[in-house]
């Protein structure tokens, strides 16, 4: 019976991987609507947008904002705020800790222009950001 046990376990482990294999297949599977938005750069620091949920729809959709510097460390001495629109005001994210990373829920616009218009503030400089949320129509 001794020998059967590491049969089982190497059984058990393979059904484990292939479990996991599937899990993840799965969840690729499930892509979001929205396509990747491209990194751009801002004093030297690479910026990075994620929205939450990733498919946009009309409405308030959260948004993380990740920004590292020049050597791939979180930038976290930075003011971030967010707007989707020239007459909305900006609306600060919250920094969650000092990990590089800003977030805030704000209303995004119908249509198939929508910006997203991120503020990036440091010391005495500053500069926006634009990145596309949908693609231009035709």
């Amino acid at each position: 019976m001794n020998n059967a046990t590491p049969r089982f376990a190497r059984i058990g482990a393979l059904g484990a991987k292939l479990v996991t294999m599937l899990l993840l297949g799965m969840l690729a599977a499930c892509g979001d609507a929205t396509k990747e938005l491209p990194p751009q750069q801002w004093q030297g620091m690479e910026v990075r947008v994620e929205p939450r949920p990733s498919s946009l729809n009309e409405g308030t959709s959260e948004f993380l904002v990740m920004v590292t510097d020049n050597r791939g460390k979180p930038a976290y001495n930075l003011v971030v705020s967010l707007r989707t629109s020239d007459q909305d005001p900006w609306v600060q994210a919250i920094e969650d800790g000092q990990v590089g990373v800003y977030r805030r829920g704000i209303k995004v616009e119908p249509g198939a222009s929508a910006v997203l218009q991120v503020q990036l503030r440091r010391n005495e400089a500053e500069g926006v950001l634009r990145f596309p949320l949908r693609q231009q129509s035709n």
